[in-house]
């Protein structure tokens, strides 16, 4: 986690137990107030374009030049040798709704397993849910307006989190089933709260790419790829690697403090496997470019190569970039578009520096550009990066 005191020259912090990252001081692009902008409502996409890769496609291809493309342009614009690594983290039907013994409706997130049937979850309503307090989650073919004494599945309140405000649950299922199974019938696959309208089915809520469960929200930058698109890539001689992080409240939780770098980011758990790695290296060596798919997948190889040398890493990362932060792997981003103020928004913002991200976003509104997490997308080349981003 960040320090409070912020040093002139740099800041470093201690990830995993590594060295930490490392920042150039820019003076400005530090304070919570200047990542905002208005956002009319109906420009928050409810649901999911039919292919997928017809979104559009912001092209930031150089320091100062961008264009508007479709998604299934992508094999246009990179160059044979380039590696796309993408996150293959599945989103779990992690949403629960059960009941206190008094009969209160309550909304489970569950966010991270802890230990065997012991998860950390986001809860509403919070206050209401002290430790002690029991809740018990209705079988899916539960007759409405019977007792729920004989639920096959239950959760304890244990504790409360402090770093999420979340609660520790321990949970309790009949026939000795594990809660990662009984979320496939009991729990629905999460849609972020701001998606109010939506008639897309699950399977929109997951890349066609997604193989390894754990994740409450989709990495959406990678939501775009069709089968046919990755085919088309690879016929290309696009490269294509993997990295695994399952998103948690460390991406979603909203920056709530002022001078942003002292913001803490909650971990979540990555894992960059050796063949990805070795992928990178060659890329690297022969002059390619190494473009990450998603906010998660620079979270991923970043934080993995915080030692100052990309290594196999598997673990969690606290990981917070911001402007100033000096690049280690990646070369180039796809990414959607994202809420005012979040960290999400303050990590595109140090590939190209914020004011002409803010730019782009005022030109994307003025297009019609679709938001969030069904929305378009945006890709910054290598040829547009800035390796130290000041206002």
């Amino acid at each position: 986690m960040f320090p409070n005191e912020i040093d002139s020259e740099s800041l470093t912090s201690p990830v995993n137990a590594l060295n930490g990252p490392t920042y150039k001081n820019t003076g400005g692009d530090r304070t919570l107030s200047g990542y905002d902008y208005d956002l009319p409502e109906d420009r928050i996409a409810q649901n999911p374009v039919t292919p997928r890769d017809s979104s559009r496609l912001l092209v930031v291809d150089s320091p100062t030049r961008h264009q508007h493309r479709r998604f299934r342009d992508l094999p246009e614009l990179l160059e044979p040798g380039d590696l796309l690594v993408l996150n293959n983290t599945r989103v779990m039907p992690a949403r629960l709704y059960g009941y206190k013994s008094t009969g209160t409706p309550v909304e489970v997130l569950l966010l991270e397993e802890q230990e065997e049937n012991q998860w950390l979850g986001l809860v509403k309503p919070g206050r209401r849910l002290k430790p002690g307090a029991l809740i018990q989650f209705p079988a899916p073919d539960h007759p409405e307006g019977e007792p729920l004494s004989n639920s096959t599945l239950q959760a304890k309140v244990l504790a409360t989190d402090d770093a999420t405000g979340g609660r520790i649950l321990k949970f309790e299922a009949t026939a000795g089933a594990s809660v990662r199974e009984l979320l496939e019938s009991y729990g629905q696959v999460p849609l972020p709260p701001y998606i109010t309208q939506s008639v897309a089915s699950p399977d929109q809520y997951q890349t066609v790419y997604a193989e390894e469960s754990g994740s409450a929200a989709a990495p959406t930058a990678g939501l775009h790829f069709t089968e046919e698109l990755l085919d088309r890539l690879e016929a290309k001689g696009i490269n294509r690697a993997f990295v695994t992080l399952h998103v948690g409240v460390g991406t979603f939780r909203p920056v709530e403090v002022e001078d942003v770098t002292r913001h803490q980011m909650h971990e979540e758990w990555v894992q960059v496997p050796p063949e990805t790695v070795e992928k990178i290296r060659e890329t690297k060596a022969r002059g390619n470019r190494v473009i990450a798919v998603g906010t998660t997948g620079v979270r991923s190889l970043e934080g993995a190569a915080v030692s100052g040398e990309l290594q196999p890493f598997c673990g969690k990362t606290d990981l917070f970039i911001y402007p100033g932060y000096q690049w280690r792997v990646v070369d180039g981003l796809i990414t959607n578009f994202h809420l005012p103020r979040s960290s999400l928004l303050m990590l595109v913002s140090a590939l190209i520096g914020r004011d002409r991200l803010l730019g782009l976003y005022q030109e994307a509104i003025a297009q019609e550009y679709r938001f969030y997490s069904f929305g378009d997308a945006m890709i910054i080349l290598p040829a547009a990066k800035t390796e130290v981003s000041a206002s």
